[in-house]
């Protein structure tokens, strides 16, 4: 029995890129550590210059005040302030009903933040004197220091993304490398490029896919020996049942080594189409015409419905090959297809490629055993019966035609029906 679970949607856009990249997540670690350090650092200077403001700085700054508003007298006397201008780099303003007058008129020096009555004295006479610093813009030089921290913050953050990528770099290369040995490409090993952790797992990883080379060159070259030696055994029994009085049992043991001699076959070129682009010998090819002439000599008064794009160039195709893929592909679907429907056979040209399109309305492929469908022996509960023909090796030696000439296979329920396309590159 089945079990089902629910599970949790995956999140999409760039959360899902965020949560997949693991040097943006570092790098995002590194910002966030970064910005809560300086947090915790201003938080706790601020903390200790506030106690010492309070206990030593402020009663010593009210005091120097009360010096200087005394010096300058009640009532206000100009020259003693201009005096005290210039002798302190500060600056005074002096606001009343007889003295109004501003050592630095032009500056913005006397408007005074919220918490600075230190520096504001008032006198018996009804005057305001308001101190502040002379040659000092404190408007200016925070905004500065604020972009000089943000420019310093970004080149920080850069720095550690060239370090990430760098540290990661090997990464790339293993991925790449994973995606050749998936796809049976063992030619190039993944390049070593340092002596660390990474580069352990580069080795190891080369180590493994040697070791699966090995294994897979081993099953191959034992299957093409014992398809090799079948061969001839093969053909004496055949000519031994040909002598056979002629009845059921004769027709049956012909039929069954005819199915043997075509295993034998298929195996053999499934071994050769292995080797990819060098087992093929192509030639500028009209793949309607291919089709036409196939679907005429071998299916022909069955239900194939032909839709073919006459805008096709030709193409570099093995004729032999391209033949075994198309009427392999109409031997499934015609097998599988309703009784009352059609096969539908169409070659459509896009920008880059071209496919050609075969598609059966019969019941279809579990969806559990769509990606399983083209490996080699493999058929789905539905199909194992004598009766409906085949070994399983149709469509593998159809994704094999296909990815030799540099394409791919794909599959996909049409609903009703199986949807088999061949994807070939355009020059």
């Amino acid at each position: 029995m089945k079990s089902w679970r629910c599970e949790r949607p995956q999140p999409r856009g760039w959360r899902r890129r965020f949560r997949h990249s693991l040097k943006w997540r570092l790098v995002t670690l590194f910002v966030v550590l970064a910005a809560c350090t300086a947090a915790v650092f201003v938080f706790g200077t601020r903390q200790a210059f506030s106690s010492g403001w309070r206990d030593l700085v402020q009663p010593l700054l009210r005091d120097y005040v009360d010096r200087l508003a005394a010096e300058i007298g009640t009532p206000p006397d100009i020259a003693r302030a201009q005096a005290v201008v210039q002798r302190l780099p500060v600056s005074v303003r002096i606001d009343g009903p007889v003295v109004n007058w501003a050592s630095h008129p032009d500056r913005r020096t006397f408007k005074a933040p919220p918490g600075s009555a230190l520096l504001v004295r008032s006198t018996a006479d009804g005057h305001q004197i308001r101190f502040g610093m002379g040659n000092w813009h404190s408007d200016e030089r925070p905004r500065l220091v604020g972009w000089i921290t943000l420019g310093g913050m970004l080149c920080l953050l850069w720095l550690a993304y060239a370090y990430v990528r760098h540290l990661f770099k090997p990464l790339d290369d293993i991925r790449a490398g994973a995606l050749r040995y998936g796809d049976g490409d063992f030619s190039s090993p993944i390049p070593l490029r340092r002596n660390d952790e990474l580069g352990d797992l580069a080795a190891q990883v080369n180590a493994m896919a040697g070791g699966l080379r090995r294994l897979l060159e081993g099953q191959r070259g034992l299957l093409l020996a014992i398809s090799h030696e079948l061969r001839s055994p093969l053909t004496r029994a055949r000519l031994n049942a040909e002598l056979v009085a002629e009845g059921e049992s004769r027709d049956a043991l012909l039929r069954d080594l005819g199915l043997m001699r075509d295993l034998i076959g298929d195996l053999l070129e499934s071994e050769r189409l292995a080797g990819g682009a060098v087992a093929l010998q192509t030639e500028a090819t009209d793949l309607n015409g291919l089709v036409r002439d196939l679907v005429a000599q071998q299916f022909g008064g069955q239900a194939v419905a032909l839709a073919l794009d006459a805008s096709l160039p030709h193409l570099p195709l093995d004729r032999a090959r391209v033949q075994m893929l198309v009427r392999n592909l109409l031997d499934n679907a015609l097998r599988h297809h309703a009784g009352d429907g059609q096969v539908h056979l169409s070659t459509v040209l896009e920008r880059d490629r071209v496919l050609l399109i075969v598609r059966d309305h019969g019941p279809g492929v579990p969806a559990e055993d769509l990606q399983r469908l083209a490996q080699p022996f493999y058929r789905p509960d539905a199909a194992r019966s004598r009766g409906s023909g085949g070994v399983g090796l149709g469509l593998y030696l159809c994704r094999l035609v296909a990815q030799s000439h540099g394409g791919t296979l794909m599959l996909r329920n049409a609903e009703p029906g199986l949807e088999v396309t061949a994807a070939l590159p355009r020059p």
